[in-house]
């Protein structure tokens, strides 16, 4: 799983989003299995943000093809660098630059994967 994304999810957070990612998780066993994840805060009684929670679906498998084609170059990228920090912001600068691009934010891109638009092929 690229880091970048990692970064993305939070910095979309930071913002007061909720975002809604593809993750490649880890079983205990070393297995890996790809979840469509939803991130929200949970919020104390004086409006702080104290921790998040994330609802986890089944993915949809149209998108996991385009997600992993994506994943694949994003750690491509993060790998050219030898030190990790430098490789998750240059990550992160592509994955935005191909946003920007496309006029999409995150969320909208995930969600544009399993509708088979033409905004999710100009990213994969």
């Amino acid at each position: 799983m690229p880091r970048c994304l990692f970064t993305l999810l939070w910095d979309t957070l930071g913002e007061g989003q909720e975002p809604f990612a593809y993750v490649l998780n880890m079983a205990k066993n070393g297995d890996h299995y790809w979840v469509f994840a939803h991130v929200t805060p949970s919020y104390n009684q004086r409006g702080e943000r104290v921790r998040y929670h994330s609802n986890r679906r089944v993915p949809h498998a149209d998108a996991l093809a385009k997600v992993t084609g994506l994943s694949g170059q994003l750690l491509a990228e993060e790998r050219r660098h030898p030190n990790p920090q430098e490789g998750m912001r240059a990550g992160a600068e592509l994955i935005r630059r191909q946003l920007q691009t496309a006029g999409l934010d995150y969320s909208e891109f995930v969600f544009s994967l399993s509708e088979h638009t033409r905004l999710s092929a100009s990213l994969t």
